[in-house]
C-alpha cells in the first residue's frame, strides 16, 4: 500500500489534508455567501442612482413634451426661430466637428509616432479644454477677438466678424470639444505600429498612400468613435456659446439657448420640444456609441 512505502509524517500530512479539504454537505462559506448579497446591493445602488438622476429627469422631460400630443411639438419646432436654431446648431457642430476630425488625427499620428521636446506638454494641453469652464473658454475668447481687441479689431477692419457671429461659436464648440478624437484615436495608433506602413513604403508607396490604405482602415471605428463624440458635445455645448453668441434670435441663437430663452419666457411647449429634441440626438448618439464600441474593442 501506499502508506507502506511513506514515512509516517508524510501520511499524517496527507491525512491532515484531505481531512482539511473535506467539509460538511450543505456547508456554505461566509464569503461565498455574503458575495452574491453585496453584488446585489451594489448593483441596486447603482441602478437607483442612475433612475433617479438620469432616467427620471428625462421621462419627465418626454412626458411633459408630449403632454399635449405630437401637433403641438411639430408647431413648435417648425417655428421660423426653432428652424434657425436648428440650422444654426448643425451648422456649428457640423463645422467643429470635421476640424476636430482633422486635427485629431494628424495630432494622434504626432504624438504617437514622434519623439520631440515639449511632447508630454502639448499632450496635457489637449487635455485643457476638460479642465477648463466652458464661461472661461467663451470670455477668453471675447478678450481676444472681441471688436475693440487688437486681434479682433484687425479682423473687423477686414470685415471678418468673430464674436456675436458665426466664427466665434465655431471657436468656443471646437475648444470644448477638442481631445475627444485624439483621445479615441490615439491608442489604436500606438496599438497597430509602423511595420505594415514601412513595408508598404519599401515597395514605394507614398506617405499618402500609407495612410489612405494602411493607417485610415485600421483606425476607422475608432475614428468613427471619436467623431460621433465630438458630434453629441458640440450638439449640446452651452456655456461657450452663450458668451460669444450674443443669444441673439434668428441670428446667433443654437438650440440650446433656445431652450433656455423660452423655459425663461414661460413658453414651457416650445422649451420641452426643443429639448427633447436635443435630448433624442443625445440617445442616438449613444447608440451608436455602444455599436462602434466592440468593433473599435475587436
Amino acid at each position: 500500500m501506499v502508506s507502506d512505502t511513506l514515512p509516517a509524517g508524510a501520511v499524517s500530512r496527507r491525512k491532515r489534508r484531505g481531512t482539511a479539504s473535506k467539509a460538511p454537505r450543505g456547508y456554505r462559506s461566509q464569503n461565498s455567501a455574503t458575495r452574491p448579497a453585496s453584488r446585489w446591493t451594489l448593483r441596486l445602488i447603482a441602478v437607483a442612482y442612475l433612475f433617479f438622476l438620469l432616467m427620471v429627469p428625462v421621462g419627465l422631460v418626454f412626458w411633459r413634451t408630449f403632454e399635449h400630443g405630437a401637433g403641438v411639438v411639430w408647431d413648435s419646432l417648425t417655428t421660423p426661430a426653432a428652424i434657425h436654431a436648428i440650422q444654426i446648431t448643425a451648422e456649428t457642430a457640423g463645422i467643429a466637428t470635421i476640424c476636430n476630425t482633422v486635427f485629431g488625427v494628424g495630432m494622434a499620428l504626432l504624438l504617437v509616432r514622434h519623439r520631440f521636446w515639449g511632447r508630454r506638454l502639448l499632450n496635457s494641453l489637449i487635455d485643457l479644454s476638460i479642465a477648463v469652464s466652458p464661461v472661461v473658454v467663451g470670455l477668453s475668447l471675447v478678450l481676444i477677438y472681441g471688436r475693440f481687441e487688437p486681434v479682433g479689431r484687425w479682423l473687423d477692419n477686414h470685415g471678418v466678424q468673430v464674436i456675436f457671429a458665426l466664427p466665434g461659436m465655431v471657436l468656443a464648440t471646437i475648444f470644448v470639444s477638442l481631445p475627444l478624437v485624439v483621445r479615441a484615436v490615439a491608442p489604436v495608433i500606438e496599438e497597430i505600429g509602423t511595420d505594415q506602413e514601412q513595408a508598404a513604403y519599401t515597395l514605394g508607396a507614398s506617405r499618402w498612400q500609407g495612410f489612405w490604405r494602411i493607417t485610415l482602415p485600421a483606425i476607422r471605428w475608432a475614428l468613427a468613435y471619436g467623431v460621433v463624440l465630438s458630434l453629441a458635445r458640440a450638439l449640446g455645448e452651452f456655456g461657450a456659446v452663450a458668451v460669444v453668441s450674443g443669444n441673439l434670435e434668428g441670428q446667433t441663437q443654437t438650440l440650446t439657448l433656445f431652450v433656455q430663452e423660452h423655459f425663461q419666457n414661460f413658453d414651457a411647449v416650445g422649451a420641452y420640444s426643443a429639448a427633447f429634441l436635443l435630448a433624442l440626438i443625445a440617445i442616438v448618439a449613444l447608440i451608436v456609441i455602444s455599436l462602434l464600441r466592440p468593433k473599435e474593442d475587436s
